[in-house]
């Protein structure tokens, strides 16, 4: 296997939207504290999700829309590692790959811009069938039901994009709906007219947090990440990823949920819904997490005769497996109450809806 200390060069593959730049050379100076004297390169791509703009993300109806050109050439060898906004992974990577670390969590609310014409108001004072911009079923099928007196249209394109859609005096819009986390790290967070709270929106899996791929087996590379691992923020993305794989979702249905990791209990609450937001299956749950109280922030001792094991494609990198174990648990029970529920037939019949246009 290649040493890290031979590579000139550490190549990072990166989506070229502005958002995705800015995260990646966030990660690079990130790293560049840790490791002063290694180089990186980024190497950038168009994926399929951002050349298909004419299209809803759920009737497109694919995985990896965002991510398959990247771990393309993370498998090829073309670069080392890649950053991903967490929520765009899907819940199961490709063979051989692995979240090498998962940096600590911008906020990950929903945020709501308005237009300029409708500055100072907020989704409950807007008139009755103003048009909310999103691309995202999560987002209108709580709009739905929590402000059926909007209206919801759905808007494509990176975030320059929509917000010059919004700005365009002749379209559309009234608002639009955007995770708060990019418009903050794009330095545009006196565009945010609203914060959604949980109670308001639930937010999607992974939401505000940075992922960072690479090949399973690449211990060097995981090494050299090892340092901009979070604690809190994998537990509490793990919870949510494993969620999410156990219901089987994806960009193809509503639904959603909150985190909160308050010392060692992790609490989480997830929710799917009908596309028309009227039918909704909700639950919370807590656990306690084995996180030890002389937690110097080192990482833990590994066997050296036992592969360590991936929880939702995350290495646990300074995280204590046991502690991911249960965060992982966590989110599986949490699925299999909503399943007990019928979340599954609600699910299924959201993507016959899609596929019928609806």
């Amino acid at each position: 296997m290649t040493s890290t200390d031979t590579r000139d060069v550490i190549r990072v593959g990166s989506r070229k939207s502005e958002l995705a730049l800015v995260q990646t050379k966030y990660v690079i100076d990130c790293l560049k504290n840790y490791h002063p004297k290694k180089e990186f390169e980024i190497v950038t791509m168009n994926t399929k999700g951002d050349k298909i703009l004419n299209i809803s993300l759920p009737k497109i109806g694919e995985k990896s829309l965002f991510t398959e050109e990247l771990e393309l050439a993370l498998e090829h060898g073309k670069v080392d590692f890649v950053v991903h906004s967490l929520k765009d992974l899907p819940t199961t990577l490709p063979g051989g790959m692995a979240l090498g670390a998962i940096l600590k969590r911008e906020d990950p609310r929903d945020a709501v811009v308005m237009s300029k014409k409708n500055e100072g108001k907020t989704l409950a004072t807007l008139e009755k069938g103003s048009v909310i911009g999103t691309s995202s079923l999560r987002r209108s099928a709580q709009l739905a039901r929590n402000m059926p007196h909007l209206k919801v249209e759905n808007i494509r394109g990176n975030l320059n994009t929509r917000l010059k859609k919004l700005d365009d005096e002749n379209g559309p819009f009234a608002a639009i709906i955007l995770a708060a986390a990019g418009l903050k790290r794009l330095g545009w967070e006196k565009r945010i007219s609203q914060i959604l709270e949980p109670e308001e929106a639930l937010y999607a899996i992974g939401q505000g947090a940075l992922g960072i791929e690479c090949r399973e087996t690449d211990w060097q590379i995981l090494t050299l990440l090892e340092p901009l691992c979070d604690l809190q923020t994998t537990l509490r993305c793990v919870c949510e990823r494993s969620f999410l794989k156990t219901l089987g979702g994806g960009c193809s249905a509503p639904v959603a949920v909150s985190t909160t990791l308050d010392g060692k209990e992790l609490s989480v609450t997830g929710a799917v819904w009908s596309l028309d937001g009227k039918t909704i299956i909700m639950e919370t749950l807590n656990s306690k997490l084995y996180i030890p109280d002389d937690d110097d922030n080192e990482p833990p001792e590994k066997c050296p005769y036992l592969e360590p094991r991936l929880y939702c494609s995350v290495s646990p990198g300074k995280v204590s497996g046991m502690s991911c174990s249960y965060a992982e648990k966590l989110g599986k029970d949490i699925a299999q109450k909503l399943i007990d529920k019928n979340a599954v037939e609600i699910m299924t019949q959201a993507r016959k809806e899609i596929l019928n246009g609806k």
